[in-house]
């Protein structure tokens, strides 16, 4: 392919996200089923499993409120949920795919920076799905 940079699967994607700083898991999930298509990092307090079944249902909570919407043609890209000890992200992909996907990325607060962070997760995020749109 002359003119095009290389596209990046899944397995990759994972790696990178979990290369940015303060990174310990990384979970995408279907949500449409709310299952795990394929996790990475430290799952210690519950599995990718249980991690893709419960942030659905906080994603779809969200999805749901009429009053988290700041316009008509306002769609959720990311939701931000910080604790004392580190912070979540929860970034909708867009592109050609089965559902809606979304990664769950949790981030140690000592050695995490949200606004790095949140720039480095879109940019991987794009490139996965301009791939879905190559497909």
């Amino acid at each position: 392919m002359i003119g095009r940079a290389a596209v990046i699967g899944i397995d990759d994607c994972l790696k990178r996200i979990m290369d940015i700083p303060g990174a310990r898991s990384v979970t995408m999930v279907d949500g449409a089923s709310g299952l795990a298509i394929a996790a990475a990092g430290r799952h210690d307090l519950v599995d990718e499993h249980e991690d893709a079944a419960t942030t659905t249902d906080v994603v779809r909570a969200v999805l749901g409120c009429p009053a988290l919407a700041t316009g008509r043609d306002d769609d959720l890209t990311e939701i931000i949920a910080c604790g004392t000890r580190g912070y979540h992200l929860l970034n909708l992909v867009n592109g050609d795919f089965d559902g809606r996907l979304f990664v769950h990325v949790l981030f140690d607060d000592d050695t995490g920076n949200l606004a790095i962070a949140r720039f480095r997760l879109r940019a991987i995020l794009a490139e996965l799905a301009e791939g879905a749109h190559g497909r």
